[in-house]
């Protein structure tokens, strides 16, 4: 990340400023709230910390803490705000009452949700199944297990997904749903097994690639060691798999801000309602956008994982 001294109108607004409110906190490296701490502390020349403004740092310590491409346990948690400087003029709040459970669910299911809730919490915290560090036995709720079954995923998805072929073209029914996965390959057969439920035909896209303009010769070079067999086989993060399959009716999910004013923003779920040969038509099924047409056209991706020693698009 890169600051770069603000312009008069940016500063005026800032001196405006009563609160300023920064989500995903932990998630994000130290250096960035040590940056803008040098630049609020130079805009109102004052050596408090932000410059005498109230931060709230928002968020969840128990996600993922700053990524650190190849970095050690130590160099992680080195990177958090925890580690910087700022922590010890930063207030911990903690909330009490999980709200998001409990509003709008029955009287009666809500003794349940909390239970749910506290053993959840309980174990993201380590307090289950023993304090040791290495590897430890943790009781699941009989409730939340899948029991002896010759095929445990496709009862699960018969459990998340009853009466498929009845309820397919009923909007609520895949937004109250969904199956959360460890890794991208689960998440891979997953989908494909949803995707036979469905009736009807499925179309193919397939992504096409080119070599970026910058630095073309050592790109060039690069190209000539892999085959596109290979090169369409790379699982890369922030890159979607070289052949995508649906079909009319299935459920999808926007991993990209495309425009946020109308709703098409990264987690954004939405419907298949026509597959073009260049374009899919959908509707979305969360947020404030509710029953929008909309269409997702091509759109061109550049990965950022260094580790691939060739840059395509």
């Amino acid at each position: 990340m890169c600051f770069i001294k603000p312009d008069d109108d940016v500063a005026d607004l800032l001196r405006k400023t009563k609160l300023i409110i920064w989500d995903e906190a932990p998630m994000n490296h130290k250096h960035a709230f040590e940056a803008l701490d040098r630049t609020m502390k130079d805009i109102f020349k004052c050596e408090i910390t932000f410059g005498r403004k109230v931060m709230v740092f928002g968020d969840d310590f128990r996600q993922i803490l700053p990524v650190v491409p190849n970095g050690s346990r130590r160099e992680i948690v080195n990177a958090s705000i925890t580690s910087s400087y700022i922590w010890s003029s930063c207030k911990v709040l903690m909330l009490t009452k999980n709200m998001r459970l409990t509003v709008g669910a029955n009287a009666s299911d809500i003794e349940e949700i909390k239970a749910f809730a506290n053993w959840l919490l309980e174990l993201g915290e380590g307090k289950i199944g023993g304090s040791d560090d290495c590897e430890v036995v943790i009781d699941i709720p009989e409730d939340l297990l899948i029991k002896c079954s010759e095929d445990p995923m496709s009862d699960l998805i018969d459990f998340v997904y009853p009466s498929l072929l009845q309820l397919y073209k009923d909007k609520d029914y895949f937004a109250e749903r969904a199956i959360l996965a460890p890794t991208n390959e689960v998440v891979q057969e997953i989908n494909e097994r949803l995707l036979a439920s469905f009736p009807g035909d499925e179309v193919e896209y397939l992504s096409s690639d080119s070599i970026c303009q910058t630095d073309q010769a050592k790109n060039q070079a690069h190209a000539r060691l892999y085959s596109p067999d290979v090169l369409n086989g790379l699982k890369i993060s922030g890159l979607p798999n070289h052949r995508l399959v649906l079909k009319v009716g299935v459920p999808v999910m926007l991993l990209r801000i495309i425009d946020q004013q109308n709703g098409l923003c990264n987690g954004t779920r939405l419907r298949i309602t026509k597959l073009y040969r260049r374009i899919i038509e959908a509707e979305i099924i969360s947020g404030g956008n509710i029953g929008t047409r909309t269409f997702i056209p091509r759109i061109s991706l550049t990965p950022s994982d260094k580790r691939i020693p060739i840059k395509f698009q």
